[in-house]
């Protein structure tokens, strides 16, 4: 997503960039008839799931007293605990489906988010493709620092501390020096996974663990969704630069005149890394895409073998088309320029969806079609098919917005009804209670946020210790509110179905059941700033030890409960925001771009 965590300077930006005004790009107008034939069959186009490590040491750039002007600074605590599940739905609602995530899996880039989600694609129905985004190897998707070299930069030593899962001091397994995950890590991490048995792309050359590298394979298999990768892997301070693309086949539709492939681009080449003022200067390497021209050398053969065979190329990346910056646009635009078929663009990013049409830089109009979030509403996907009118000319793209109805949906209410009968009827509560429930918790997060004036302290005097006590007191908040959800997990559901009970406790709850462990951190009241950190401590080791066992519950009523409470919780924190600070996400914007929309063709002109 376009820059979220912000300093102080930019939240002043943000103040006045919302009070801007909004202007819909262009988009697709009504379409003309034509007699189009089948090209594929359906993929699923899901992103920015944004798994984030909620029990780190608690830092200024995930503080909530920036929430009230950047809605998604600090989501609701059912997003950590539950929102991997969203995820999981909805890639076993199509389980004859191929899938491609367009980017930012992770939000503070940490070895335990890639670990948690990594698990999921790995116990997946199908396989699928990862493009990455630009919080995938960035913290928070903005800074670019240099975990290598931590002692020396304050930054990359919080980041690497936000990543220590539970926060102990005591526990060795998460308290290495590189818990933070670079862009390097990211793409050394995905390809590892494809080498292994559910992805089955065995031939694949392995990463080296450190260094840079270069690698060019193709897939031994024709028919194989993923049939071509090319990958940069940088080390050291440069790690941004490193990049990972894709040539994907599509599944072809019966007696399909013409193959697809579409080309996964890595738009978040991210360039060299930045700091804390880097950001507040304007240098943020990740709101911005970049694709270089190592990288747009690389695909370019995948291109010229696509013409050479008669077949469709369609290209997909992370940053939506307006947010690449120029050189990327004029090179792709050149790229593009050698195929004679009509373009068509995947994209995330945005958290917003929405269909647009691009004609700057060439006379050829390019379809883009944005897919909207799966952490923060509108929460949704598409599933993408293609059709062609040869006489014509025209390429046409089907995009129905996913969770489906019994009719296409026209309003932000379809879309919710359409996950309460689908997911929050499976958890066996009544839309009303469940909606009672998380608009009880959400409200108590959002009323824990400091103020705009503290965070602005912390921002100048990052080393004040008044201002570490308070940003302790804020994290303990968060924590008391992922406790109680946690708590609520016990009272809705049996012990069957959460299992709770067979979870290993730290040392600190004795002989506690884990609810009443839960409800004496809730109870207790810190003397001092030592105490507070200390609490701070204990809450997040028990979240994690509880939240890391909610990803081994298979019980079909316990996914549905925690599907329906993370769709539930961002629509309920999203209506509670004020639109000026919600990204253009409000429902009329949205209308305006046609994001209900779900099937547009292009042209050549």
């Amino acid at each position: 997503m376009p820059v979220r965590r912000l300093s102080v300077p930019l939240a002043c930006v943000a103040l006045i960039a919302g009070c801007a005004g909004f202007e819909p790009q262009p988009g697709p107008g009504t379409e003309p008839a034509g007699h189009y034939v089948a090209l594929t069959t359906p993929i699923i186009a899901i992103g920015d799931t944004q798994e984030h490590e909620a029990t780190g040491v608690p830092m200024l750039d995930n503080d909530n007293a920036i929430d009230a002007y950047a809605e998604v600074t600090q989501r609701p605590p059912e997003q950590p605990l539950f929102g991997r599940r969203v995820m999981e739905w909805a890639l076993r609602a199509h389980p004859g489906e191929p899938f491609l995530h367009l980017g930012d899996l992770l939000d503070l880039s940490c070895r335990s988010e890639a670990r948690r989600m990594r698990r999921l694609f790995d116990e997946g129905p199908v396989p699928g493709a990862l493009l990455p985004g630009n919080h995938d190897g960035l913290m928070f998707g903005i800074y670019g620092y240099d975990v290598l070299g931590a002692a020396n930069d304050v930054g990359a030593t919080q980041w690497n501390a936000g990543c220590r899962r539970g926060a102990d001091l005591d526990d060795p397994r998460h308290r290495s020096g590189r818990e933070a995950f670079t862009k390097r890590d990211f793409i050394a991490a995905y390809l590892d996974g494809l080498r292994g048995p559910r992805h089955g792309l065995a031939s694949l050359p392995p990463v080296a663990p450190a260094g840079s590298q270069r690698i060019a394979w193709t897939n031994p298999d024709p028919r194989a969704f993923i049939a071509a990768i090319e990958a940069s892997l940088v080390d050291g301070g440069t790690y941004g630069d490193s990049f990972v693309a894709q040539r994907l086949r599509l599944p072809p539709a019966p007696g399909a005149p013409r193959g697809v492939v579409m080309i996964g681009l890595d738009t978040n080449q991210a360039g060299p890394l930045v700091s804390s003022w880097g950001v507040v200067r304007g240098e943020s390497p990740g709101s911005v895409g970049h694709v270089r021209l190592d990288q747009v050398r690389a695909i370019a053969p995948w291109v010229d073998g696509a013409v050479r065979d008669g077949d469709v190329v369609v290209f997909a990346g992370h940053h939506n088309w307006r947010s690449l910056d120029l050189p990327s646009r004029v090179a792709l635009r050149e790229l593009m320029a050698r195929l004679d078929h009509p373009l068509v663009y995947l994209s995330a990013h945005t958290h917003r969806g929405f269909w647009a049409v691009h004609r700057a830089l060439d006379r050829r109009p390019l379809l883009e079609l944005n897919v909207s979030s799966l952490s923060d509403w509108p929460i949704a996907y598409r599933r993408i098919d293609f059709a062609y009118d040869a006489r014509a000319n025209r390429l046409l793209v089907r995009g129905d917005l996913m969770p489906g109805g019994d009719r296409p949906h026209a309003s932000d209410a379809d879309l919710l009804a359409a996950w309460q009968t689908q997911a929050c009827a499976a958890a066996g509560f009544t839309t009303d209670y469940l909606r009672m429930v998380e608009g009880g918790l959400v409200e108590r997060q959002r009323a824990s946020r400091g103020s705009l004036l503290t965070f602005v302290r912390e921002q100048l005097a990052p080393a004040c210790d008044e201002c570490e006590a308070d940003r302790y007191v804020r994290a303990n908040a968060y924590q008391d509110a992922m406790l109680l959800a946690l708590v609520e997990i016990g009272l809705h559901l049996g012990p069957r179905a959460h299992q709770l009970e067979a979870v290993a406790l730290p040392a600190f709850c004795g002989a506690q059941p884990w609810y009443r462990c839960a409800s004496s951190l809730l109870a207790e009241r810190p003397a001092d700033p030592r105490a507070s950190a200390a609490l701070f401590r204990r809450k997040a080791h028990l979240v994690d030890v509880l939240g890391e066992h909610l990803d081994d519950l298979d019980d079909p009523q316990a996914k549905a409960y925690m599907t329906c409470r993370a769709v539930q919780a961002a629509k309920i924190d999203f209506d509670g925001s004020d639109d000026r600070f919600n990204g253009d996400r409000g429902e009329a914007k949205r209308r305006a771009e046609q994001f209900f929309r779900i099937e547009a063709s292009v042209g050549m002109d």
